[in-house]
């Protein structure tokens, strides 16, 4: 393995359209959504120690989740976690680990990987990340990885590229925020538009050379730290100086203002698993299209439901037509899925 290859996995989020199961105290990447044996953590690192070693693997969460990855990923060491003492979005917490990094390995090149994202197709994600490594190595870039867009998404945003331009890695044109349900299919029909996926590669030294031009209050708090990074002092100094940064995302502060951003449409397929009916699509089911884990059914009139519960439980279920049915402890959801965007908002009355 190529000792200069790291990967930052992005494992702070909360996964509240995924309530009951995903909580403030334990979110959905430290779940098996799927049932099969592995949480959705455990499942990206090790999808990323195909190509990356194990050492160069950094996780990024929050602190509250510190036991949880400890817990789920054993083989990880203490200098490996980067805790947040405060949520401040995506831009701080790279530019910390690319510090970090750089401090350690100045030849760097490095994948941005969120930790709840679903990729059956490993080697096609392996083959698209050492193509995206190739490229990073070869010029000042900053790379995303975009999903061609199988219907008109209107959760996720959008990336447009040149469409004359024949490259497999092309060069970005602009960002696009998410889009109405009209705007998603002209995105569709134009043939030049892929999904943001969040996952970015570029060698430190671009990442920092952007961070440095666009963001330079920013820069100039963290790099201020550079004498603490991988030393006993590192703790302290993000304590005091983490909650300073401004709370602003990767794509806001540097992708939607450099220049020399390029996109490689993947060649794997691809699910965020943001919510009860994302996870519906990726799981087999039955001749009534009802999605089951965990539970023992009986099902009559029932179709197009997602059905969850624990340890096996029986569930009778009469006359219900897409909905989510999550059964967990003291908790029951049974909510229509055509609604399930509003799940994050009930969590927020409930907290």
């Amino acid at each position: 393995m190529n000792k200069n290859y790291y990967a930052i996995v992005m494992a702070g989020g909360v996964g509240s359209r995924f309530w009951p199961v995903s909580t403030t105290a334990f979110p959905k990447q430290f779940h098996d959504m799927l049932g099969t044996g592995e949480t959705l953590i455990q499942k990206t690192v090790s999808r990323l120690s195909k190509l990356i070693p194990i050492e160069n693997i950094l996780i990024l969460t929050n602190e509250k989740y510190k036991d949880l990855v400890f817990d789920q990923l054993p083989h990880i060491s203490d200098a490996q976690v980067l805790l947040e003492p405060a949520m401040r979005n995506t831009a701080p917490c790279i530019l910390y680990a690319s510090l970090k990094i750089q401090k350690q390995n100045p030849e760097a090149l490095m994948v941005v990987a969120p930790s709840d994202h679903w990729i059956e197709d490993e080697a096609a994600f392996i083959h698209d990340l050492q193509q995206s490594f190739d490229y990073c190595a070869a010029n000042q870039a900053l790379m995303t990885l975009g999903i061609k867009p199988t219907f008109p998404n209107t959760g996720f945003g959008y990336i447009e590229f040149d469409q004359k331009d024949e490259r497999a890695i092309k060069k970005v044109s602009q960002f696009r925020e998410k889009p109405d349900y009209e705007t998603a299919k002209a995105f569709l029909k134009s043939g030049n538009f892929v999904w943001n996926a969040g996952i970015f590669i570029w060698s430190v030294k671009a990442v920092l050379a952007a961070f440095e031009e666009f963001q330079p209050k920013m820069y100039e708090l963290f790099e201020s730290g550079i004498a603490h990074y991988n030393t006993m002092g590192e703790a302290a100094f993000i304590a005091t100086h983490y909650a300073q940064a401004e709370n602003i995302s990767i794509d806001y502060a540097l992708l939607e203002k450099a220049q020399n951003v390029f996109v490689l449409s993947a060649n794997f397929d691809w699910n965020d698993l943001g919510t009860w009916g994302s996870l519906h699509e990726k799981l087999e089911k039955d001749e009534y299209n009802n999605a089951v884990i965990n539970a023992a059914v009986i099902l009559e009139n029932a179709s197009n439901n997602m059905i969850r519960t624990a340890n096996k439980k029986l569930i009778v279920i009469d006359g219900l037509n897409d909905y989510i049915i999550v059964d967990k402890e003291d908790v029951l959801l049974i909510y229509p899925k055509s609604k399930e965007q509003d799940i994050k908002t009930i969590v927020s009355k409930i907290d």
